[in-house]
């Protein structure tokens, strides 16, 4: 039997997951409720409903890996921990069947607030809200008889990448030379993770079985303030930087009192309110990989903005 790269979801992880194994020679097969996703002649796309464990059965077969790339259907703690917890149950018991390893894109958020560079070795204990519901995933995962790896990145930014402070928030509004308005500070130094990295270090470490049963960060360039990422933005798109402005948390929490999705958004602020460092240096080495550049990953990002302009034209 062929052997199968089975990707779940087709967001930006899962779609540049992918077309990543895709372009390297590798069969894929994307599952989505809507067998959306990429094109390509080593790409099946399947509609499949990951959650129901009925239709993993056939999907799964001849799979030698899972990448798990599917997220909640709404930013809020209650959807997360009603959708997330049984869909990864339902993939880790399927894959443990065929003996395949699953591999999970994952955030920060377990780890909580933090006091300087976010490294492997810090505790990942948080316990409320979507914070609480990624420490329960991650436990779920370590107390599964299949093999898993998770993979943890920063914010994301890159080509396919619109749901995120660094994508439809922020490339096209500096793009058009309109005021950006970012959360938290403009001056406190965020990391950012360019993901094609992210599924590169993914892909790499479902090759390596000595990485199985591991968390590992994402290799992830330096950090910049928001500012900073203002300007790289406007020279990579070549027009000059707009006018930028910061919107204090405190805002986002007196929202929230009358707004859930204001309240759930505060919630991680203090992401972009202090330093927010992920320190990716130790998982680098025993990857074998190191991030892009940002000037580079924004560059393609940029591009890649400009020719969904085109195309919407």
């Amino acid at each position: 039997m062929t052997t199968v790269h089975v990707v779940t979801g087709a967001g930006p992880v899962g779609s540049t997951v992918a077309q990543q194994l895709a372009e390297s020679g590798r069969q894929v097969r994307l599952l989505t409720r809507s067998g959306s996703g990429p094109e390509h002649p080593l790409i099946e796309r399947r509609r499949v409903d990951v959650s129901r464990p009925d239709e993993l059965t056939d999907a799964f077969a001849g799979a030698v890996t899972v990448h798990h790339c599917i997220h909640g259907s709404a930013y809020d703690a209650r959807v997360w921990q009603a959708e997330l917890p049984g869909a990864e149950r339902a993939v880790l018991e399927a894959a443990g069947r065929v003996g395949a390893v699953v591999v999970f894109p994952e955030s920060l958020y377990s780890y909580g607030p933090v006091t300087g560079p976010i490294t492997e070795d810090l505790p990942r204990t948080a316990t409320t809200g979507k914070l609480g519901v990624r420490t329960d995933l991650l436990a779920q995962r370590d107390a599964s008889a299949t093999p898993t790896v998770s993979v943890a990145a920063s914010d994301f930014y890159g080509p396919l990448v619109r749901n995120a402070h660094a994508g439809e928030r922020m490339v096209p509004t500096v793009l058009a030379g309109r005021t950006m308005r970012v959360l938290g500070s403009l001056e406190q130094p965020h990391s950012f993770t360019y993901v094609p990295d992210l599924a590169a270090a993914m892909i790499e470490a479902a090759r390596r079985e000595d990485l199985w049963n591991s968390f590992l960060h994402a290799p992830t360039a330096a950090p910049v303030t928001q500012q900073r990422l203002v300007e790289m933005v406007a020279a990579a798109g070549d027009v000059p930087v707009p006018r930028t402005s910061a919107i204090p948390p405190w805002v986002l929490r007196a929202s929230g009192v009358v707004s859930r999705e204001m309240r759930e958004l505060a919630e991680t602020s203090y992401m972009f309110s202090a330093p927010f460092v992920l320190d990716s240096s130790v998982s680098e080495k025993r990857l074998g990989l190191a991030p892009t550049p940002m000037s580079d990953g924004l560059a393609a990002t940029v591009g890649w903005w400009r020719a969904q302009e085109r195309a919407a034209a």
